[in-house]
Parts: structure tokens; sequence; C-alpha cells
């Protein structure tokens, strides 16, 4: 089985939207997280989608995935406190019901601009390998800050690599991390890829496309309209 967790807890404060969390914001008139839905729906080898919400914005999601007859979604699961703990939620529901040899594909609900060869490429890498982190090029100069205010250590960019989503495992693997960060109250991890690496785990790299970006501040939201946009007039000119 594989098993999508959509991750789409936030509350958007950093978007200064008032009426809606970001996830629910409308582009050409549906909301951004409907977009990331129908790409897992949409894909022939995604067996289900586990969606992890705001506790409040339950019923309205129900309401948008009957409306837009999003029928891989098994269940939608209010989130914890922090986003480590919402993502174990829905892991959490995912080992409750599914296989332990599953595979997971944690997304965020806020990215919605992958595509269907970014989550084929992720499912045969982990076949292969084990697990799958989608990355993108680093194309700025990335450095490290010193506590003074100063510049450190500056890295070539082709070493580095953005890590982005969807980050991939076998349901055992990363259920059994976040079991062991809980014994060991290590509530700190940015994502589960450097869970993974810090218990242990080799990670296995899969670039996705360029504008896989995360939706979290308003110039974010506008470079995802306007890309929509140009999609939308491509399709009117026939291409």
């Amino acid at each position: 089985m594989n098993i999508a967790v959509i991750f789409a807890g936030g509350s958007g404060q950093r978007m200064n939207t008032r009426s809606k969390p970001k996830q629910f914001l409308d582009i050409h008139g549906k909301p951004v997280i409907v977009y990331t839905l129908e790409i897992f729906q949409e894909h022939k080898d995604i067996d289900g989608i586990i969606l992890v919400c705001i506790e409040s914005w339950i019923e309205y999601t129900r309401e948008l995935i009957k409306k837009y007859n999003l029928t891989k979604v098994l269940d939608v699961i209010p989130g914890g406190k922090i986003g480590q703990e919402s993502i174990f939620l829905g892991l959490e529901t995912v080992y409750k019901k599914y296989d332990k040899d599953s595979v997971v594909l944690i997304h965020d609900g806020v990215r919605p601009l992958i595509n269907e060869d970014v989550i084929t490429n992720c499912l045969d890498c982990v076949e292969k390998n084990g697990n799958a982190v989608t990355i993108a090029p680093a194309i700025e100069t990335i450095f490290r800050k010193n506590g003074d205010g100063t510049v450190g250590d500056i890295f070539k960019r082709s070493d580095c690599e953005l890590a982005k989503a969807p980050q991939c495992f076998y349901l055992k693997d990363i259920y059994n991390a976040h079991l062991r960060a809980q014994r060991e109250n290590k509530y700190d991890f940015i994502d589960s890829a450097s869970m993974m690496q810090y218990y242990g785990h080799k990670l296995y790299t899969v670039e996705g496309p360029a504008e896989n970006i995360k939706i979290t501040t308003p110039s974010d939201f506008y470079i995802f309209r306007a890309i929509m946009d140009a999609r939308e007039n491509l399709q009117i000119l026939g291409f």
C-alpha cells in the first residue's frame, strides 16, 4: 500500500490572512489544499490519503472532499500542537489500519506544485533504497551565519540541495523513529528527513520541479497564482 499523509494543520500566521488558513485560500475558485490532494488522487499508485487538518476546519474540509470527489481521502483527523506531533498522528492512523510495510508519502498541504513524475520517482526510490526525500538544487548562495552577525562558512551551490516534499519512507521505519523521539523527549526535528537521519538512516534524494514551493507567505501565494494563470493561458492557446 502507498498512503499519502498530507499535513494541512498550519494556521497561516505568516500569510496575514484573517478569514481562512492559507491551505483554504482560493485560486481560480479552488482551494490550495484541493490542488494538492488532486495530485495524489489522480496518481494510479496511490492507494489512499490521510489528511491531518486544523480541528475547527475538519467539517469544511469534508465538504471539499465530497465536492471535488476526492475518493482516496480515507480519513481527516485533527492535528497536534506542533508539526512533528501532527505528522505522528497521521502516521499513527495509517499504522492502525494498514500493513506496516506500506509506504507513506509525507507531504505539505500547501505544496500543490508537484507532479505525477515526482510521486512515481519517489515510490521507485523507496522500493530501491528504502526512502526518498524530494529535493531541488540550490540556486542562491548559502552560508552559515555566525553568532556575531558576520558571515561564516560559504558553501558551493553545486554541493547544496533544498529539502522539499514529499518525503517518503516505509511506515514501520518512520513510525518507529517517531516513537523513539517521543521516548527521548525530542520534539525539535525540522522535518521527517532530519529525524530519520538522526536515527541512523541513510537518505536518498529525488529531484522535483523547481516550482515545488511551500505556500507560506503572501509572495508564495502570488507566485502560485501566476503559475496557475500561465498554465491556464497555455491551455487556452492549445499548448
